[in-house]
């Protein structure tokens, strides 16, 4: 996939991304499969339709840009389908929490639709349960702390998803701590669609967040507020609305912003074009993350060296940034361990004189 290209960018900074350590709030687990594992998995299940490697990466990658979001979204239906048992989500899982490692993430939150991975006779809490399990398993093999986020899908039958709802609600205890909304906005546009499903997972104390902005401008935006989430994932076009902004401003609601992936579901023209600086500046919460790994093909680092250079953002910009992450991470029932992570990341900026104001 072609790449949008970035201008040089300062040694100093570059070196001094790479060592940052990292929040990611934003990151979709079938859209961040290692491409090696993937091709095993399909090889495995009959799947695999004569793929080599290369191949596969084509598959699971999207164009740069696409016609639209639904463009986009088919990148997953590979993807979905071989995640159709306890094995593979446990095994991807644990993977992604050791890739986030690489880019030194030391938290990060992994959303994915459990009601997608039941189509060959998995239960709702046997899908959960294996999540949960290699978000364990990882966490302990690179001490990243990781945190799931479950799904409802627009499309899906809402009663079913407030099924779903319930059952996540009772993974609270083993690191399963917030609630979604995602899919095709142009086909289900109103997240209240599933207000049920929201009740139940904020009676229970998961964090609420919904995606929007994908798709229908800042007036989607607008609807997600109905769902009075703490966060908004996306949420981009909010910058062309100062009414909007005023009231994410007001209501203290981040934004969990993704650049690159909105370049190529053609929200925004260019990396350039995007309005996360923007949005920063105007005091609207934002934080920066990649939604997919692979669908993308990006990291975190990239990503954060493309908010410095072509976006424009300060080092000090991107590092409130990444501290804000920390600060509305669903770690609403483990406060002393937000304090810990804050703490370290504090400790890391003390000595970085690029981080100051």
């Amino acid at each position: 996939m072609e790449q949008p290209v970035a201008p040089p960018i300062d040694p100093a900074i570059r070196d001094l991304i790479a060592r940052m350590p990292k929040a990611e709030l934003h990151l979709h687990l079938d859209g961040s499969l290692r491409p090696a594992t993937a091709l095993q998995l399909a090889r495995q299940r009959r799947l695999d339709r004569g793929m080599d490697r290369a191949a596969m990466r084509r598959a699971l990658t999207a164009p740069m840009p696409c016609v639209d979001q639904a463009q986009l979204l088919a990148a997953f239906e590979l993807p979905i389908a071989l995640l159709q048992d306890a094995e593979a989500l446990e095994r991807v899982t644990h993977e992604l929490v050791e890739d986030v490692a690489t880019d030194g993430t030391r938290y990060v939150e992994i959303r994915w639709a459990p009601s997608l991975h039941v189509r060959r006779g998995l239960s709702l809490r046997e899908g959960i349960a294996a999540v949960v399990a290699g978000a364990r398993s990882g966490s302990q093999a690179t001490g990243v702390v990781a945190r799931l986020i479950a799904v409802a899908l627009r499309t899906l039958d809402p009663d079913d998803e407030a099924v779903m709802a319930r059952t996540a609600a009772d993974f609270l205890g083993d690191g399963l701590t917030g609630f979604d909304c995602a899919g095709r906005e142009a086909e289900a546009p109103d997240p209240t669609r599933f207000a049920a499903a929201f009740a139940i997972a904020r009676d229970a104390g998961l964090g609420i967040t919904v995606h929007a902005g994908e798709w229908g401008g800042a007036a989607q935006v607008w609807r997600a507020l109905d769902i009075e989430p703490t966060r908004i994932a996306h949420g981009a076009p909010a910058a062309d609305d100062p009414a909007l902004m005023a009231q994410l401003r007001t209501r203290g609601v981040t934004l969990d912003l993704c650049p690159t992936s909105n370049v190529q579901a053609s929200i925004v023209g260019s990396l350039a074009a995007h309005p996360l600086a923007r949005l920063h500046r105007a005091g609207v919460p934002v934080t920066l993350s990649t939604d997919d790994r692979t669908v993308s093909d990006l990291t975190l680092t990239r990503e954060y060296e493309h908010a410095v250079e072509p976006i424009g953002l300060s080092p000090a910009e991107l590092w409130a940034m990444d501290r804000h992450a920390l600060e509305v991470a669903f770690l609403q029932h483990d406060e002393q361990l937000r304090a810990d992570l804050l703490a370290g990341f504090d400790t890391f900026a003390a000595d970085e004189p690029l981080l100051r104001p």
